[in-house]
């Protein structure tokens, strides 16, 4: 459709019905108000014993207590930057859409024609259990860093809207 001023307008595409919309992220218990007062007690807890080791003669002691405060502090640093990890899934009348979000920004998206796809996971479930989907010869793992119980459950709904979708009539 050409409008008066000679710009193009997109096509308008009917609204899909949504059947499943999730957004699936590491679980990080700590707050960062948790993280400052848990360094800030674990680094008085050194300071405090580095100061009696300095005072026994054993400086050298103190040195190394303040790098275990520097390693605890990168690795908590690391875990929080993995916590930035997200995908996004969602179920339309045509498509079944995984949008991963690396902790980096860069983003991967897969599609999968929902009549065909299958979504497997062990049951029960355990520890080393993966939530896979399959479709045409792909697959694809996805919430690897949820709770076994956590990733039988959006199988679980996964399945249900699969099935809601695949029972509506297409228009």
């Amino acid at each position: 459709m050409v409008h008066s001023a000679g710009q193009i307008s997109p096509q308008t595409q009917p609204a899909q019905q949504v059947y499943f919309d999730a957004v699936l992220r590491p679980n990080r218990s700590l707050s960062p108000r948790g993280f400052f007062w848990l360094m800030a007690a674990f680094g008085a807890a050194c300071f405090i014993t580095g100061v009696g080791f300095i005072t026994a003669g054993a400086w050298p002691v103190f040195g190394f207590l303040g790098l275990d405060v520097v390693i605890l502090y990168i690795a908590f640093r690391a875990s929080y930057r993995t916590g930035n990890l997200a995908e996004e899934i969602r179920l339309t009348d045509s498509e079944l859409r995984v949008r991963r979000i690396l902790p980096s920004g860069r983003a991967r998206e897969w599609k999968f024609q929902p009549y065909w796809l299958q979504v497997n996971i062990d049951t029960p479930p355990e520890h080393e259990s993966q939530l896979i989907l399959r479709s045409h010869g792909k697959a694809l793992t996805i919430g690897a860093f949820l709770t076994p119980d956590e990733r039988l459950e959006v199988a679980d709904a996964l399945r249900d809207a699969l099935n809601l979708q695949r029972r509506v009539p297409s228009a």
